[in-house]
């Protein structure tokens, strides 16, 4: 059950997005910015912890599980490092995730051998 939760709060997620982009005139950077924001929110409100419990990496991939995640690491850094944590415990925090981001998609561009748009 925990695999069905995931795949259809997941693809819930991402065809509200698809819709998001589809019927507004945001450009995707931004579309973006406001899901990584608004899980930072839902996180600071205590609401996507539970809704990560029930969704599992359904809600931990996209992007609000990533705005969840950086407000997790700065919340801990402030409460250990006080106001200097605001500044250091997001990169705390995502540090892994991106490094994997970075490092499997530079492999990912050897192995396919991308080419640039005309």
């Amino acid at each position: 059950m925990d695999y069905l939760n995931a795949f259809w709060t997941g693809g819930l997620i991402c065809a509200l997005v698809q819709i998001l982009m589809e019927k507004t005139k945001l450009l995707p950077g931004r579309i973006m910015v406001m899901l990584v924001v608004l899980g930072a929110i839902l996180g600071a409100l205590q609401i996507y912890e539970p809704f990560l419990d029930f969704a599992g990496a359904g809600a931990s991939v996209p992007l609000l599980g990533f705005g969840n995640v950086l407000w997790k690491g700065v919340k801990e850094a402030v409460d250990e490092h006080g106001f200097l944590g605001i500044f250091m415990g997001g990169f705390k925090a995502s540090a892994v995730g991106i490094s994997a981001a970075l490092i499997f998609g530079y492999l990912a561009s050897l192995i396919f051998q991308p080419k640039m748009k005309k």
